[in-house]
């Protein structure tokens, strides 16, 4: 008896399973609140140079600026920026310091700002750029927070996943759990910006957990008709979390309170750790039949199925725990073995970095729209969900292979259309973003359905954990894309288009899997006969000895 067939025995898709699926909820929705928390946490207000002595009458505060600060050519305060010495302006009086710049040529030098920022406080009270005056020279300090993270969340992804193959799924949730409450907390105390970044790095390792652990613990106890729905479950919930930090980034401010709230539901994630069963699957394969055998009775108790002890006893269980035990673990090098795997394996590679730089390219830089920040993440978090059901739609009609290279195709077509659009009309420029994030959203969604059926049953997980890791290379690499604009204003979007039209061109060179029996074993992959464009039948070659 496999695995399979004992699952089908106490219910692959019940109550037990829909419990544990609500329980996994919370870290679903916790983990945007968490990664798209720089959108508020890293915000950078609208700011100028500090100027003591500043008159208090509002009536002559714009002269005085005007006198003091260089303009743009949009007609905006220079942020980084002084006159070294206050020009003079016709029919005005500043005081004698203006005076005294008479006699100074028409176009005083300018220097940068040597006495701090005032800073825009209209939208929020507090931010870790206004906390530690990271603009300007510094601004690169204020993206790098972002990249330190995303590293973070990749050498956890690591870590978490050799630490719940050793010791279990339930054990390093509740792990990711407290170690994600206590640094959370630490971040938001942070004295320093040393201390944030440092702090918030093991956040993101801390998270990463979360990515690692729940999605296997719920498909372990799932049945495979089911698994889908599961995904599809599982990708509205972070649409919820999104759309949640919106309302909670209205609400709060400042930063410190922000990431003390968006960490705080950690706490009834340590208490829900009572309810979680433990992968039976995974007990077994530890040689832990008495544990297996007691979630195994207590899943089919929930499910109503009439399994008692005695067809459940340790002999059946002893002999598929057997089974599951000489089953090779796989590892990341038999993704690279044979010719087939390997192809699939690169092009994974460049479609997922593609899908995530430019989904974070996006949803992290939110500035120059019409809309303020808070209505931006509440539209660009709603357009997620009709994203969502058209790939539903879509990969069942159209496939999987065309629409992810259409979602891409189409999201490099926003970043392209943005560079010729003026950032005068913030109007089309919002209504490109809105529309790049659905595009890039259906493209995250397709790109797992995708990559979890072009892989076989032995290395399906593997291969999964392998696209996702270098996706998070591509979410670090993704805010620092952002500081390419002091090379030219449009570099950033050239590079976040241009590698999403690189992924959606590579996508092209995928088989379809459409209507396809997924492959059970690696010679499948070898063997399998993928459809060209004009719908002949090409067989692969023999896999390499």
């Amino acid at each position: 008896m496999s695995f399979e067939e004992l699952l089908d025995k106490v219910g692959g898709f019940g109550p037990f399973q829909l419990r544990t699926m609500v329980i996994m909820a919370l870290p679903r929705i916790l983990l945007p609140l968490h990664f798209l928390l720089p959108i508020f946490l890293a915000a950078v207000p609208a700011h100028h140079c500090a100027l003591p002595g500043a008159p208090a009458n509002l009536s002559h505060q714009k002269v005085w600026l005007e006198a003091h600060l260089p303009q743009e050519p949009d007609g905006t305060f220079s942020s980084c920026f002084r006159f070294a010495h206050p020009r003079a302006l016709p029919n005005t009086t500043l005081g004698r310091e203006a005076n005294s710049s008479q006699d100074l040529e028409n176009e005083p030098s300018v220097v940068p700002c040597s006495q701090g920022w005032e800073y825009d406080h209209s939208e929020f009270s507090s931010t870790i750029a206004t906390e530690w005056d990271l603009v300007c020279e510094q601004r690169g300090l204020n993206k790098l927070t972002s990249t330190f993270f995303f590293i973070g969340v990749l050498v956890g992804a690591v870590i978490y996943g050799y630490l719940s193959d050793r010791f279990g799924r339930r054990w390093l949730l509740l792990v990711a759990y407290v170690s994600s409450l206590v640094l959370g907390l630490l971040s938001a105390a942070s004295v320093n910006y040393a201390m944030f970044v440092i702090t918030r790095t093991l956040t993101g390792l801390a998270l990463a957990g979360f990515t690692i652990i729940v999605l296997p613990l719920e498909l372990e106890w799932l049945d495979v008709e089911h698994r889908t729905v599961a995904g599809v479950i599982s990708s509205i919930f972070w649409t919820g979390g999104v759309l949640l930090l919106a309302l909670v980034g209205y609400l709060i401010r400042g930063w410190r309170w922000l990431l003390l709230v968006v960490t705080l539901p950690c706490v009834p994630g340590i208490l829900s750790i009572w309810w979680v069963p433990e992968s039976a699957r995974w007990l077994l394969t530890q040689g832990r039949v008495v544990e297996a055998q007691r979630y195994l009775l207590c899943c089919a108790k929930f499910n109503g199925r009439p399994v008692g002890e005695d067809s459940l006893n340790q002999e059946v269980l002893n002999k598929v725990a057997t089974m599951e035990r000489v089953s090779q673990r796989p590892s990341y090098l038999d993704l690279f073995r044979t010719r087939q795997l390997r192809h699939i394996s690169l092009c994974c590679m460049v479609m997922w970095f593609g899908v995530n730089f430019s989904y974070y390219g996006l949803t992290l830089n939110l500035s120059g729209l019409e809309l303020n920040v808070y209505q931006t993440q509440l539209v660009l978090g709603a357009v997620e969900l009709p994203s969502k059901f058209a790939v539903y739609f879509l990969v069942r009609h159209v496939g999987r292979r065309l629409t992810e290279a259409v979602m891409l195709l189409s999201a490099a077509l926003t970043f392209g259309m943005a560079l010729l659009i003026s950032s005068e009309t913030k109007s089309w420029i919002t209504a490109l973003v809105v529309v790049g994030k659905a595009f890039s959203e259906a493209a995250f969604t397709t790109a797992y359905l995708f990559t979890s059926e072009l892989y076989p049953t032995v290395l399906r997980q593997t291969g999964l954990g392998l696209a996702a890791l270098i996706g998070r290379l591509g979410g670090s690499l993704a805010p620092l894309a952002g500081l390419l604009d002091t090379v030219w204003l449009l570099l950033p979007k050239l590079a976040y288009g241009g590698i999403a039209l690189l992924a959606a061109c590579t996508v092209l060179l995928l088989p379809e899997t459409k209507k396809a029996q997924l492959p059970e074993t690696i010679q499948d992959v070898e063997r399998k006969r993928r459809v060209d464009s004009m719908g002949a039948n090409i067989l692969l070659e023999k896999p390499e000895s």
